[in-house]
């Protein structure tokens, strides 16, 4: 029997590679938790090594700093201090987000898919939505593994991935900057191979699934944009 571990790696790789092949084994043969693991371990490894740096630690404070003033809040010397005293628990709170918070996530993505999608003729396991959800995740172990070296050599966390790389000419408090910086290229592959998913598994065309998390994602990302936005010119 092949190793359990090789057929996760190999199922990652395809969804990366082939990701309409490996979907369709996968909702045929739906299982998810060995390769939930190995994505979570990615992403988690990933990310606590990069906080566990001194470039890493710097940055994630910039960032903590950043996102505050964003949202108007005033950082004095006093709440500087604090944000300084929770630095050394940094990579023990991002791996939990991590381990914890992606399948939860992943299970309540795949709890609504599954109560808006078997409202039609076809109808799909909770196992079958969530194997999607968690393969379509693979994207972000990629993500990590991209991003983590990028955030280290430019001595920052986040906008590593985003849509602001294609345009690093505009201004950053513009609200085109901020919505360029709202969005992720990978989250938005994942989007598509999502879509592509969830359209296999109900037996429907991708484009108006895609259409639909396109637009949810795109308001999410707006909102925050023009939030960031309107606070900044306060």
């Amino acid at each position: 029997m092949p190793n359990v571990h090789a057929l996760a790696v190999q199922r990652l790789v395809g969804m990366i590679r082939a990701p309409r092949t490996t979907l369709s084994g996968v909702i045929e043969r739906p299982r998810s938790l060995d390769l939930a693991v190995l994505i979570l371990a990615i992403a988690a490894t990933c990310s606590v090594g990069f906080l566990m740096t001194r470039v890493g630690r710097i940055a994630a404070l910039d960032q903590e700093v950043r996102q505050l003033e964003s949202l108007g809040t005033i950082v004095t010397d006093a709440r500087y201090a604090e944000l300084r005293q929770l630095q050394p628990y940094l990579p023990l709170i991002s791996a939990v987000s991590i381990v914890v918070g992606w399948p939860i996530a992943w299970m309540l993505l795949a709890f609504g898919v599954r109560a808006i999608g078997n409202r039609g003729s076809t109808q799909a396991t909770y196992a079958q939505v969530l194997a999607v959800v968690v393969h379509a995740s693979a994207i972000f172990a990629l993500r990590a593994i991209v991003a983590e070296p990028i955030n280290y050599a430019r001595e920052s966390i986040g906008g590593a991935t985003s849509l602001s790389v294609l345009l690093p000419g505009l201004g950053e408090s513009t609200f085109v900057a901020r919505l360029f910086g709202a969005l992720d290229l990978f989250v938005l592959w994942w989007v598509v191979v999502l879509a592509m998913g969830f359209a296999m598994l109900y037996r429907t065309r991708a484009l108006p699934v895609a259409r639909w998390l396109f637009g949810a994602y795109a308001t999410g990302a707006a909102a925050l944009a023009l939030t960031q936005a309107l606070r900044g010119g306060i």
